[in-house]
């Protein structure tokens, strides 16, 4: 092959991210040379900046149509991507999306309404941009620990929120109740506190800049982790410290639970999360299911230690074998007392079977431990100790 077709191949190659605005302007103006010179590149050029034309800025993240996936399908095959997003990165990727395109969906009044946000230490009440800024409020400790800026505002100089209450600014005297956030302190104290500042600071904005605002922060975490593909960096909550990647998965999964309750308020049709990340989501809270655990034991200590009989002078830890259903699901052993709660039994004390997305359903607070479709068999209370734990696991 000539020097001459090489290039020719090379310049052709550039044609999608061209279209879509996201060649670098050295390439970019060599390219365009090129399409002076070139009848057939030239043609393909037009179609695919057509075809682009369609992905205006103030369309959703998630295109209809796949549009935007073709095209960037397209691309990928001619010239792959120097920064792809990881795996552990695409869930939020896609959560964020939808969530978006529900927003923007939304008219003046579907805006006013409240939405009601339930964990397992009560019930938030805040309208869409509200809970766009809480969002907004917890990503932050991503963005921090990516180096991003902190969109919260610092908290000398601003109006303290009242615990449990916040009243916007000019409030009307006829509509719907005035937005709740959870009283501040505690172990989430650090979100709380974050999530009352961001409401106060947003206040006085129109919904879709607050949407902007949110987006755009969205956009620049996925950028960022593209950066950092292992996902090592701790991410530290207040309360908690996760690996980015776990994080990452963690902010996906608020995302859909409170677009989901954002879509109830308003009557919006929402699906829930593809299988592949929903998968993650249940390997996340399988992960963190001890440590829910552990805090059902720290409220309750009868069952602190409680591990199982002696057995030739050593403990047998009581374990409850976990089977989730469906194309997201897998089996796991799930220790109850903790990692020093004796030696592995030769066999579980219970096993239960539920479904993926009711289990996360669970994890997040939003279904009745008691009255959860879960199939069980041996040791009831070893079952009930485990449903009962997985909402602790939600937080404000």
């Amino acid at each position: 092959m000539s020097s001459t077709e090489e290039q020719h191949d090379a310049l052709r190659s550039l044609l999608g991210a061209w279209a879509l605005g996201a060649c670098p302007p050295r390439e970019a103006a060599e390219l365009e040379q090129h399409l002076r010179e070139c009848r057939e590149c030239a043609e393909e050029a037009a179609r695919l900046r057509e075809a682009a034309g369609w992905l205006s800025l103030d369309e959703p993240l998630d295109q209809p149509g796949s549009l935007r996936q073709q095209v960037l399908d397209w691309c990928l095959t001619r010239r792959p991507a120097e920064l792809p997003v990881p795996a552990w990165g695409m869930p939020y990727t896609a959560e964020t999306a939808k969530l978006d395109a529900l927003l923007r969906d939304l008219g003046p009044e579907e805006w006013q309404e409240v939405a009601d946000l339930p964990w397992h230490g009560g019930t938030a009440r805040l309208r869409p941009a509200e809970v766009l800024g809480h969002l907004t409020a917890v990503d932050g400790f991503l963005a921090l620990a990516l180096g991003l800026p902190d969109p919260v505002p610092a908290a000398p100089g601003l109006p303290a929120a009242p615990a449990g209450r916040r009243v916007p600014p000019q409030e009307p005297a006829a509509g719907p109740p005035a937005p709740r956030v959870p009283p501040q302190g505690g172990p989430y104290g650090a979100i709380t506190a974050r999530t009352a500042r961001m409401i106060a600071d947003q206040g006085a904005l129109a919904p879709q800049s607050v949407r902007s605002r949110w987006r755009r922060q969205a956009h620049d975490l996925v950028r960022s982790a593209a950066l950092a593909p292992q996902g090592n960096t701790p991410v530290d909550y207040g309360f908690t410290v996760l690996p980015l990647r776990d994080a990452f998965v963690d902010r996906a999964f608020e995302c859909f639970v409170h677009g989901e309750d954002v879509a109830r308020a308003v009557a919006y049709p929402y699906d829930p999360p593809a299988t592949a990340h929903l998968r993650q989501m249940v390997q996340l809270v399988v992960r963190l299911l001890p440590r829910a655990l552990a805090g059902l034991r720290a409220g309750r200590p009868e069952h602190a230690g409680a591990a199982g009989a002696p057995r030739d002078g050593v403990r047998t830890a009581r374990r409850v074998r976990l089977v989730v259903e469906g194309p997201a699901g897998g089996e796991w052993l799930i220790a109850l007392d903790g990692e020093d709660g004796g030696a592995a039994g030769a066999e579980p004390v219970a096993s239960m079977v539920l479904d993926g997305l009711e289990l996360c359903q669970l994890a997040a607070a939003h279904r009745d431990p008691d009255r959860l479709p879960v199939g069980t068999h041996g040791d009831r209370a070893a079952v009930r100790e485990v449903l009962h734990a997985l909402p602790l696991l939600s937080r404000p």
